[in-house]
């Protein structure tokens, strides 16, 4: 495990919360593959460009992908996993108003329409407290006063933390095998379970059924795949256990709301409002 004492002079440890009432922007490349756990008294907003970022709290781990954002409320401990130093993380913190939209409450994946990216785009200019009654505190309130209207499409970008020991390892060997046709009863054996005593550890565990957690690790495999841009959408398919393109597409629908084809052409997830 990694050491947290050379991280506690970061910005996140250290400037984040120093004035409750500014908002405070950061930008860079992340530089690291590792920010330890930690929270803010402060609610985050975060942007990343170039890669995907995982994002793990006590009870989910986040797939956050490209021009996307991955909106935190303020006090929930969270660790930061980058799948590439050279992700460029885009940061806001909010402080906490009294009688906010139930919106800001929760955690949750949200795709950039082209407003808010050109928003979160001219904030680049910006880094350290944004101090109220300024400009750019005015602009960048505005980015959070129109989030809960925009952005109606949350995506379930999401997995649970197993909390049970057997479960992890289940969990683990199917990260590995993730290419491979997974038969539910030879799993079972392989751990030791019969098929109906692994089927409720899976519910009351991580409250999804293996069929849930199985197509999800596999559709945010092939978003990453796709991200990278190197296969097509027939040979990320075969990578991520799909035999049939059209069954794959299908999948792919039922979670993004688009076909794995116009993912890989970049286009929106959401329309232009």
């Amino acid at each position: 495990m990694e050491d947290a004492l050379p991280h506690t002079d970061k910005y996140y440890i250290t400037k984040v919360d120093a004035d409750p009432s500014s908002i405070y922007c950061h930008h860079d490349l992340m530089g690291e593959l590792f920010v330890p756990t930690h929270k803010h008294l402060k609610a985050q907003m975060l942007y990343t460009e170039g890669d995907v970022v995982f994002v793990t709290t006590a009870a989910k781990s986040y797939f956050l992908p490209a021009r996307h954002f991955f909106w935190l409320p303020a006090g929930v401990e969270h660790s930061i996993h980058p799948k590439s130093e050279n992700v460029m993380i885009r940061n806001l913190y909010f402080p906490v108003l009294n009688g906010e939209d139930v919106f800001y409450s929760k955690e949750g994946i949200y795709p950039l329409n082209d407003l808010l990216l050109q928003m979160m785009l001219f904030t680049n200019r910006w880094n350290g407290d944004l101090l109220v009654g300024s400009p750019n505190y005015s602009i960048a309130n505005a980015i959070k006063a129109i989030l809960p209207q925009i952005c109606t499409n949350k995506l379930p970008l999401e997995l649970p933390v197993p909390k049970d020991y057997r479960l992890s390892s289940v969990v683990q060997y199917i990260d590995e095998h993730i290419g491979e046709t997974l038969m539910f009863p030879v799993l079972a054996s392989m751990f030791g379970f019969s098929e109906r005593s692994l089927l409720r550890l899976f519910q009351k565990d991580i409250g999804m059924s293996f069929i849930q957690y199985y197509k999800m690790k596999r559709i945010l495999k092939a978003i990453e795949l796709l991200l990278e841009k190197k296969l097509t959408v027939k040979e990320i398919a075969e990578e991520v256990g799909y035999n049939s393109v059209p069954t794959f597409s299908n999948t792919f629908f039922s979670v993004l709301g688009q076909r794995p084809s116009d993912y890989l052409n970049g286009e929106n997830i959401l329309e232009s409002i």
